[in-house]
């Protein structure tokens, strides 16, 4: 049961991370193109963002 709960808050993590990063890159960038590979790169861009702004 434990396992089954720690899984989805982690998905839900990422999914987060995900959707905050492709939108920060659109409203810095306009460009769907690089929301979506912030997308993928997710944290890694949300964390970048937060460090150079």
């Amino acid at each position: 049961m434990c396992d089954s709960k720690v899984s989805s808050t982690v998905k839900t993590g990422i999914t987060f991370g995900s959707a905050l990063a492709m939108v920060i890159s659109y409203t810095n960038w306009h460009s769907v193109f690089w929301a979506i590979i912030h997308g993928l790169l997710s944290w890694i861009y949300v964390i970048y963002y937060m460090i150079v702004h």
